[in-house]
């Protein structure tokens, strides 16, 4: 992402991102395994913490269009942007899926240079664009752009991947076999500088892992009230034989219910591989 007035940076550039979404995954990946959990956790947090309908939300860093279409469903006016082509186009045809609640617009941009006027919406979802941005000056510029287009009380809502993801992700998944990937989440917790240096894309591409506390404090640096920070899925994603628990109701709901109470326990917080800072524009 060096474009638009962030040529002096090392986070990755559009180009790089768009390769590694270049398979299309993201337009399925809430539908796959403990993305089930993430996605479902993740509406019910916006349920709870957006504005009412019918609220002008600015979705930055909306990908195909999940999220977005979803609350243009339930009555908002939603702005998508996106730094990858394909997913503007996945979303606009997403959009066109459901004529009788459309996303209000979908468009290419940089979530660090966004082309809205001061103070135009209700509330401003980073669900993606702070871990692709590598560089604290980066997440900053998002940030700060976040504030200058929200009007005065407005939401913001801001995910981060936590600083243990790819360990407990080792544990889960059997990647401590590979000496690379055992590089990979040492520089992790020492930093949250996540490093690919294979061609494997199951180790995710270059990236940055916030700690809880991290993820507050930049919230905060931005001018924003934080009103918490919440865990989205629990420990309920390192199951592994999670479709087999997900698929019965029962069961579904007993991850859900252990999601919600454990949400902002602090010692357990950055068990859940995202989290999502909560906060306000005073």
């Amino acid at each position: 992402m060096k474009e638009s007035g962030s040529n002096n940076t090392s986070s990755p550039d559009p180009d790089e991102v768009a390769e590694h979404y270049a398979s299309g995954y993201e337009e399925q990946r809430l539908e796959i395994g403990p993305g089930k959990l993430e996605g479902e956790r993740t509406r019910e947090l916006l349920e709870r913490f957006l504005p009412p309908v019918p609220a002008r939300i600015l979705d930055v860093g909306g990908g195909p269009g999940a999220h977005a279409c979803w609350l243009a469903k339930l009555g908002y006016e939603v702005h998508l942007l996106d730094i990858v082509p394909m997913h503007v186009e996945l979303a606009e045809k997403a959009s066109r899926a459901q004529p009788e609640a459309p996303l209000a617009s979908a468009a290419v941009g940089d979530a660090r240079s966004l082309h809205w006027e001061d103070e135009c919406a209700d509330a401003v979802l980073l669900l993606g664009p702070m871990y692709h941005l590598t560089e604290k000056q980066d997440r900053s510029l998002c940030l700060n752009e976040a504030f200058r287009v929200l009007r005065k009380g407005g939401t913001l809502m801001a995910v981060g991947v936590s600083r243990f993801a790819s360990t407990l992700d080792a544990l889960r998944c059997g990647f401590l076999a590979d000496p690379r990937f055992v590089s990979i989440i040492e520089q992790d917790l020492k930093d949250g500088q996540h490093r690919n240096p294979t061609e494997k894309p199951e180790y995710f591409m270059d990236t940055f892992f916030h700690h809880p506390d991290g993820l507050k404090e930049e919230v905060e640096e931005a001018g924003f009230q934080v009103h918490g920070v919440y865990g989205i899925e629990g420990p309920g994603w390192l199951l592994h034989d999670f479709d087999k628990w997900w698929a019965r109701e029962e069961h579904r709901e007993h991850l859900l219910k252990i999601a919600r109470t454990l949400e902002t326990e602090p010692s357990l917080l950055g068990v859940s591989a995202h989290l999502i800072a909560v906060g306000a524009k005073p």
